[in-house]
């Protein structure tokens, strides 16, 4: 099996396609191009997907309702295209889990640079999951996260699906329970972005994964809010080799 990094590109421009698989292609990652929705669906179900690009602006279906629904089914990352301006888009489209963006037109050395970046933290998480300590899972308050498939199960064993970046998040607030952390470290861990940040976007994950683990996300028990300080998880956590 290819260890080559599968990266797939949805955007309709056809000229944008094939220059991102010829870029690309020559610089050890492997390419898929495809149009719209429809196509990307059926890429996804021939072969492994490691990360997504994808254009919000699509003629047949919007690339924001492809990212919701995607974020509904996977936690493959994203990271989206945006024209110039268009500052809605970009922030809905972080609110709606994708990992990172780039504006029209882009250089394709920076979205090389932030492909990287992102396949990086991702081969980090898995390292650290199934590194020195050897740990399967995480427990709390019920609940269990397992790291390898990043299956979150509900203390009543339903399976809650996570984002990308909300995997990030849990992850670090379970690695470091009852101990608050910063807006800034929380947003290295879901995130990873190098600039063009805004504190905000953490507070809108958190507010994500708190209506999938709390049972009133408005007077939350488990992710507890330190004023000026950030973020902490107030449970007791389990390793589970």
């Amino acid at each position: 099996m290819s260890t080559t990094p599968h990266i797939l590109v949805v955007d309709d421009d056809p000229t944008i396609r094939q220059l991102l698989a010829d870029y690309l292609g020559e610089r050890e990652l492997r390419v898929t191009g495809v149009p719209d929705g429809t196509a990307m669906r059926n890429a996804l179900n021939q072969s492994v997907v490691d990360l997504i690009v994808l254009d919000l602006k699509l003629p047949s279906e919007s690339g924001m309702n492809i990212a919701r629904r995607l974020r509904t089914e996977s936690t493959i990352p994203i990271i989206i295209l945006t024209g110039n301006g268009d500052d809605v888009d970009r922030i809905v489209g972080l609110e709606l889990g994708a990992d990172d963006y780039l504006t029209k037109p882009f250089n394709p050395r920076e979205l090389l640079a932030r492909i990287r970046t992102i396949l990086r933290r991702t081969q980090v998480h898995t390292a650290r999951s199934l590194g020195s300590e050897k740990v399967r899972a995480r427990r709390f308050a019920g609940w269990e996260l397992d790291l390898r498939s990043r299956r979150l199960t509900s203390p009543s064993g339903e399976r809650v699906d996570l984002t990308h970046a909300e995997f990030g998040l849990l992850t670090a607030l379970l690695g470091a329970p009852e101990h608050v952390l910063t807006r800034d470290r929380l947003l290295e861990m879901s995130h990873g972005f190098d600039d063009d940040v805004f504190d905000r976007s953490v507070d809108v994950q958190i507010l994500r994964l708190r209506r999938k683990i709390e049972t009133d996300p408005r007077r939350p028990q488990l992710i507890r809010t330190q004023r000026g300080a950030g973020y902490y998880l107030a449970a007791k956590v389990e390793s589970v080799p």
